[in-house]
């Protein structure tokens, strides 16, 4: 059964110009794009985004980069596709991930990862939720 996840590709990678190869790289795997869109995110939704984090150390540089430039927020579907989404992004910290994941690929360090994807169901419902009200 087709699942749908939320992932976005983050300020610094739209700067560094791959955004077309990490698209390339969501299709050749499989998935289909329900819904893309190149937006700002404001300081409240960022802070929405990430409030899971507010208590933590790294909430303020989340914000701060995140809100740096436009984002490309995508609703991606496919079967297992929560799973199969974060397999291909690769470790959060792109000097970990595994060698042909996007995050190995165009990642620079942890703050700068290049995309975000849902850890969860749950977490998928919300994201999309939040970013595309009407799909919510």
């Amino acid at each position: 059964m087709a699942q749908r996840t939320y992932g976005m590709i983050k300020p610094h990678a739209i700067k560094s110009k791959h955004v077309g190869d990490i698209i390339n790289m969501i299709e050749q795997n499989g998935f289909t794009l329900v819904r893309l869109e190149k937006m700002k995110l404001t300081k409240e939704k960022a802070e929405q985004f990430y409030a899971i984090h507010k208590e933590k150390p790294f909430f303020a540089e989340l914000v701060t980069n995140i809100i740096d430039g436009p984002i490309v927020a995508m609703v991606l579907e496919k079967d297992n596709a929560i799973e199969d989404w974060r397999a291909l992004m690769g470790a959060t910290d792109s000097k970990k991930a595994s060698p042909g994941t996007i995050r190995q690929q165009f990642g620079v360090d942890i703050s700068f990862n290049v995309v975000h994807g849902s850890d969860a169901p749950e977490t998928a419902e919300q994201e999309i939720k939040l970013i595309f009200p009407d799909l919510g």
